[in-house]
Order: structure tokens, then C-alpha cells, then sequence
């Protein structure tokens, strides 16, 4: 059985592996259809669906304050811009969540912990954020260059389709041969309709979608963001 798509995070009393704050954060998604997105997922995980169709998202932000346990966060390496390719994804148990096809962040230390870590397909990058009243401006210049440019508008209320993408309560991820789920939570995202001004990009076809951005997103969001707290690793 399927879990539910909830709003609301789902009560996780583990310990904590690191708390961050997603900041300014645009969420452009493609509906795709799910043959496409299968092959590219870890063993015993599969695209999840909404009226019939996957998604695939174009998530830029900054990255603010991200420390490890519970401990304060980590001066300036702490506090960076990111970008990932990301999948909806369902695992055999019935759990949803996320799998990255691709992060690009601009602190190199961070990546390198990421990728020996976790196993995460974290690259350094070369990015920008930068904001002109409501309009919001996502940058990356190298190794994929990527430019993003939003107008925020008026608050949206969540339906159940912006709960699908935005309320994933985990990630799917397979490292040193085993299948992980790492858990996060987080309060719900304040959701505004966003115009997309500016596309050009080239992240979603180094992720393995090589024509997504040649065609407008089907569907745009920006937040200011929220506090996250992850859970450690575990074996699904």
C-alpha cells in the first residue's frame, strides 16, 4: 500500500543527521511520462504518479545555515546556492520520496562530503542568486550552464497536486551497493504562483532529459522556503 501525500510531515522522532533552511527556492516541473523516468531510477524504486503522469523538477535555491546533529550551523560552508534534477519517486514498501538525478552546489567541501558520504550525484558548481523586488534569478555557469528567471505573484493555496511535489517526506538513493532511505521533515511549504520570464537551461539534459527544457514547465512555484531537519540513513 501507498503512502499518502500529506502536508503535514509525518512524525519522525530518530536522531538527527543535520538541520538546513531551503531559502528563495523555484520549483519547475515537467509532467513526463513514467516509461521515461523508470530506467533511470535505483533498483526497487519507481516514478510515482498524479492523474496518469510523473514529474520531473528544476529545483534552484540557496542553501542557508546547514549544520551537522543539532549543532549550530556550519560558518560560510554552510550557507551556499544549489540546484538539482530531481524524480517523484515510490519504493517497493509503498513510501514515497525523492531521487536526485543531479546537484550542482557551489562548496566544493560539501560536495566531496556528499558523494563519499552518500553516495548523492553532487557537483561543484559555479552559480547566483540574485533577487530584484519579485523577480528571482538562478545562475549556474559552469559545468552545465543553467539560467532561471521567475516573477513571484500571489499566494497559492496547495492542492493536491502541490502537495505531490513539494511534500516528500524522504530520499531514495542507492550507495555501496544498499538501498537507502534517508528521511527529512519540515513544516509546510508557503506556496506562491510564479511566471516563468527566463529559461535556459542545460542541467535537465546532463540528468538525462535531454528535450525537457527545449518546451515551457507545466507547472511553476517559488516559496521563501523552510527549516529541515534530516534523519540518518536507513536500509530500505
Amino acid at each position: 500500500m501507498t503512502e499518502p501525500v500529506t502536508r503535514e510531515a509525518p512524525g519522525y522522532a530518530g536522531p538527527t543527521m543535520m538541520t538546513q533552511r531551503w531559502r528563495d527556492v523555484a520549483f519547475l516541473h515537467w509532467a513526463v511520462d513514467p516509461a521515461l523516468v523508470a530506467p533511470l531510477l535505483p533498483p526497487g524504486v519507481h516514478p510515482d504518479v498524479h492523474d496518469g503522469v510523473t514529474w520531473v523538477g528544476l529545483v534552484p535555491f540557496r542553501m542557508v545555515g546547514a549544520g551537522v546533529l543539532r549543532g549550530p550551523s556550519v560558518p560560510w560552508f554552510g550557507t551556499f546556492a544549489e540546484t538539482n534534477v530531481r524524480c517523484y519517486t515510490v519504493d517497493d514498501r509503498g513510501v514515497r520520496g525523492i531521487v536526485f538525478r543531479s546537484l550542482d552546489a557551489t562548496r566544493l567541501a560539501v560536495v566531496a562530503g556528499a558523494r563519499a558520504a552518500f553516495g548523492l550525484p553532487y557537483r561543484w558548481a559555479s552559480m547566483a542568486v540574485t533577487d530584484d523586488a519579485d523577480e528571482h534569478t538562478y545562475v549556474t555557469r559552469r559545468p552545465h550552464p543553467s539560467r532561471v528567471r521567475v516573477r513571484v505573484g500571489d499566494p497559492r493555496p496547495a492542492n493536491s497536486l502541490e502537495d505531490f511535489l513539494t511534500a516528500r517526506w524522504g530520499l531514495h538513493e542507492r550507495h555501496a551497493r544498499r538501498d537507502w532511505y534517508v528521511p527529512n521533515v519540515h513544516e509546510p511549504w508557503p506556496l506562491y504562483d510564479a511566471e516563468v520570464l527566463d529559461l535556459d537551461d542545460t542541467l535537465l539534459a546532463a540528468a538525462g532529459f535531454p528535450d525537457l527544457a527545449d518546451r515551457p514547465p507545466d507547472h511553476v512555484l517559488w516559496s521563501p522556503g523552510v527549516s529541515v531537519r534530516f534523519g540518518f540513513p536507513r536500509r530500505r
